[in-house]
């Protein structure tokens, strides 16, 4: 279970908090994509989750474990973690990048076992990064670039994975793909899996709950259809050119 504990997040003043006094459960084998508009913490929200930015207050807690006081070595176990920076990995091939997913088990050696292997091919072949594993990874386009760092996480085989924007290189059929197969890696496997995106209509599709940033401070928690019935959904994102469709479920411009 991961739990959100009085939790604010944010940077020193000037600019202070930007989420404040969060308080979430969220159960194993979910998938849950965070929603909001630009500016509104997203990725502040995300890069505090992974550990990667201390919070203001309170913690994010996973197994009933802080995250942010985790080893470094345990975090990399239980935690994978997809950002939107691009990566440079000189000389290495794909198939060296997603193997690092499974570096936190291997030792100091780095002796990959037959069953690291076989995670590893089943990642690859999962995400479409097979048929370029031998490929150097720099090589790659954006999007492909993007298969590789999701083949490496679900390789790492976390209790939470956090992912910021990972879909925003990909085309349509690609951004369906990803999402539907990390809903269902959420489902099969338990992991908690918590996806930042701008693509309103795939989230409202796929997520089994959507945290909602509301642009003051603030987290709305719900499913897709309780935050569109409530009107959620338009309020957070309705601009006075596109209005947010309750009964059709979409946006809709306005005439």
């Amino acid at each position: 279970m991961l739990k959100l504990e009085n939790l604010s997040v944010g940077y020193p003043a000037p600019r202070g908090v930007v989420l404040a006094d969060l308080d979430v459960k969220v159960e194993p084998g979910t998938f849950i994509c965070v929603l909001g508009r630009n500016g509104a913490g997203k990725s502040t929200l995300m890069r505090s989750l992974a550990g990667l930015q201390p919070a203001l207050n309170g913690a994010a807690v996973l197994d009933q474990e802080d995250i942010a006081r985790m080893r470094p070595q345990m975090r990399a176990r239980r935690v994978a973690v997809v950002l939107t920076e691009r990566t440079a990995s000189p000389g290495l091939t794909v198939d060296d990048v997603v193997s690092l997913g499974r570096q936190p088990f291997t030792g100091w050696q780095g002796h990959l076992t037959s069953e690291d292997r076989t995670v590893l091919a089943d990642a690859m072949e999962r995400t479409g990064a097979s048929v370029f594993a031998t490929r150097l990874f720099d090589d790659l386009s954006d999007g492909e670039r993007q298969r590789v760092m999701v083949a490496r996480a679900i390789a790492q085989t976390s209790r939470l994975m956090v992912l910021d924007e990972i879909t925003a290189f990909l085309d349509l059929p690609g951004r369906v793909e990803i999402m539907a197969l990390l809903r269902n890696h959420a489902r099969q496997t338990g992991a908690i899996v918590l996806l930042s995106s701008h693509d309103l209509d795939l989230s409202l599709q796929l997520a089994d709950d959507v945290w909602l940033l509301d642009g003051n401070g603030g987290l709305i928690v719900g499913t897709p259809d309780s935050l569109i019935a409530n009107g959620h959904i338009g309020r957070a994102f309705d601009t006075e050119a596109v209005k947010f469709s309750i009964p059709l479920g979409r946006f809709e411009l306005v005439r």
